[in-house]
């Protein structure tokens, strides 16, 4: 059985088959989704998927794309969203620099409120980095101190980067981007990853595998992404199965 700790069933790509798609994926082994709001409303969207499937949770978050438009009243609604059942963690979260929609002063703002706010409730951090190693590192230090109960989803960096989000105790997590063909610094750096500190993701419906390349992500292709790290360190699948899904498991607190 396998987990997929961070995909966006919410999103319209998936409105003509949701219901079919999550009942798939439960047949083909998926054990358990976290769903990840990226907004207010994905957040509400995700709660809802959680309550209606027993093997899917939310993760309640705020995308870093959406700083410019968040104010009082809409941390206020999310406070009140992270109390809600089944919300296991707090993301995804964080700074993107690549696109810049929001401005990088509002972001590096809703980050930390953010941060604050899943400290108080004592729930784990789903972080969002693109082009933004410093500022993300050191806002996280800054909230969170030299001990970082979150995951760095989706991980671009490099190895001087792996190793500074694994010296404050982070977990990592790939998608099945590690699957394309001209993803050979990416697999290296999975190489460098200790098996016990790896989630699986889809970040369905993007980024879907080489074999589905241009096509909707979804979880049940998680498969293919514990397939090719298992290729990649030498392991077998049952192997990469089990101990992720053991990572995942303690990390969101699920039963």
């Amino acid at each position: 059985m396998l987990i997929d700790t961070h995909c966006h069933l919410d999103f319209k790509d998936f409105d003509p088959d949701r219901q079919e798609l999550i009942v798939r994926s439960r047949e083909q082994g998926i054990e358990n989704i976290i769903n990840v709001g990226s907004s207010l409303e994905g957040t509400e969207k995700s709660i809802a998927l959680s309550q209606k499937y027993d093997f899917v949770y939310a993760s309640a978050g705020i995308h870093p794309h959406e700083a410019d438009r968040i104010n009082r009243n809409d941390l206020e609604r999310f406070s009140r969203l992270m109390d809600s059942e089944k919300v296991v963690a707090v993301g995804e979260i964080g700074l993107d620099y690549f696109r810049d929609i929001a401005s990088r002063d509002n972001q590096k703002r809703l980050f930390r409120k953010m941060l604050g706010a899943a400290k108080e409730k004592g729930l784990p951090v789903i972080i969002h980095n693109r082009d933004a190693h410093e500022d993300t590192l050191r806002i996280l230090k800054e909230i969170m101190g030299d001990s970082v109960n979150g995951v760095m989803h989706c991980f671009s960096g490099d190895e001087t980067f792996l190793e500074r989000c694994l010296g404050i105790g982070m977990f990592v997590s790939f998608t099945c981007n590690i699957t394309f063909k001209k993803a050979e610094k990416l697999r290296e750096v999975v190489k460098l990853v200790p098996v016990d500190r790896l989630f699986l993701e889809t970040d369905a419906p993007f980024l879907a595998p080489q074999a589905f390349r241009g096509r909707r992500n979804e979880p049940a292709y998680v498969r293919f992404l514990a397939e090719e790290i298992a290729r990649i360190k030498d392991m077998s699948f049952e192997e990469v199965a089990r101990i992720t899904t053991i990572n995942a498991k303690s990390f969101f607190n699920l039963p």
